[in-house]
C-alpha cells in the first residue's frame, strides 16, 4: 500500500490551519511578517485564501511550497471533530495550532513509511514498516491531550531506522558505486547531467543547484533541500522519499520526470 489520499492536503476540509498557526518572515518567500497564531491578512472568513490563484505574483511563493501531508484536515475534522479555531477560546486555539504542528510531523512519518512499504527490495522489512505505520497512525487518531503529549523525536528516531535500512536495500540494486552526499553542501552545484542514481542525498543542501538532465532514480532524497534547484529534464521517476514540498520548492518543466506520488507544480509550466 502506497501513499493514500489522507496523507495529501485537502484544503476544503481544513480550517486554514497553515494560514494561522505558522509564522511568516518578510522575505523572498513571504511579502509580510506574521506571528504564529495570527491569521494571514489574505485569509477570508470562510477559511479560503483571497489570493490563492495569484500567490507567487503577490509575493507569497512560500505558501505554494508548504505541504501539511494531510495534517490540516485530520486536526480539523478528526482531532477536534469539526470545531474550528475561530469559535474557540484563546487557550483552546493554541491547543489546535500545537496539535497541527505535531500532526504534520506524524503525517510526514506516515508518508515516508507508506513509500517504504512499496519498495520491493526492502520486502523483508515490510512487516516492521507496516507495524510502525499502524503505530503512528494510531497516535494520530488520539484525543487532543494525548496527541499534544506525544514525543515526536522518539517516534522519528524509531521510524528513521527502518527508512535507512529500506533505503540501503533499495539503493543496493543500482549497479556501480553510488555517491554518498548525505548532508553535503551542494548549494549552486553544477550537476547538469550528473549520474546520481542510487545516491544518498539525505539532508543535502541542493539550493539553486543545476540538476538539469540529472539521473536521480532511486536516490534517497529524504530531507534534501531543493529550493530553486533546476530540475528541468531531470529523472526522479522513483526517487526515494520525495515529497510534494520538495517538488514545489524546485524549478522544473514538462520534461522533468517525477513519481506518481507527487503532483507536477503549476508554476513549472506546461
Amino acid at each position: 500500500m502506497g501513499v493514500t489520499d489522507d496523507l495529501r492536503a485537502d484544503c476544503p476540509n481544513c480550517f486554514a490551519l497553515c494560514c494561522v498557526a505558522l509564522p511568516f518572515t518578510a522575505s523572498a518567500d513571504f511579502a509580510i511578517t506574521k506571528a504564529a497564531g495570527t491569521p494571514c491578512r489574505n485569509l477570508l472568513a470562510d477559511h479560503r485564501c483571497g489570493v490563492h490563484s495569484d500567490l507567487r505574483a503577490k509575493g507569497f511563493p512560500g505558501c505554494t511550497v508548504f505541504d501539511c501531508f494531510g495534517a490540516g484536515q485530520k486536526v480539523s475534522r478528526t482531532t477536534f471533530a469539526g470545531h474550528g479555531w475561530r469559535d474557540a477560546a484563546e487557550g483552546d486555539r493554541q491547543r489546535v495550532f500545537s496539535a497541527f504542528m505535531i500532526m504534520r510531523q506524524l503525517h510526514e512519518l506516515l508518508w515516508y513509511l507508506a513509500q517504504a512499504r512499496t519498495l520491493r527490495p526492502a520486502r523483508s522489512l515490510h512487516d516492521r514498516i507496516t507495524a510502525a505505520y499502524n503505530k503512528v497512525e494510531g497516535i494520530t487518531l488520539s484525543e487532543p491531550d494525548t496527541l499534544l503529549a506525544v514525543d515526536v523525536p522518539a517516534h522519528r528516531e524509531e521510524v528513521n531506522e527502518l527508512l535507512l535500512r529500506a533505503s540501503e536495500l533499495t539503493r543496493a540494486t543500482v549497479k556501480g558505486k553510488k555517491p554518498d552526499r548525505r548532508g553535503a553542501d551542494l548549494m549552486g552545484a553544477k550537476l547538469k547531467g550528473a549520474d546520481l542514481a542510487g545516491a544518498n542525498l539525505r539532508g543535502a543542501y541542493l539550493i539553486a543547484a543545476d540538476l538539469r538532465q540529472a539521473d536521480l532514480r532511486l536516490a534517497d532524497v529524504i530531507g534534501a533541500d531543493f529550493r530553486d534547484a533546476d530540475l528541468r529534464g531531470a529523472d526522479l521517476t522513483d526517487a526515494l522519499f520525495l515529497t510534494q514540498a520538495q517538488v514545489n520548492a524546485a524549478r522544473g518543466d514538462k520534461s522533468t520526470k517525477i513519481p506518481d506520488t507527487v503532483t507536477r507544480p503549476a508554476h513549472w509550466g506546461k
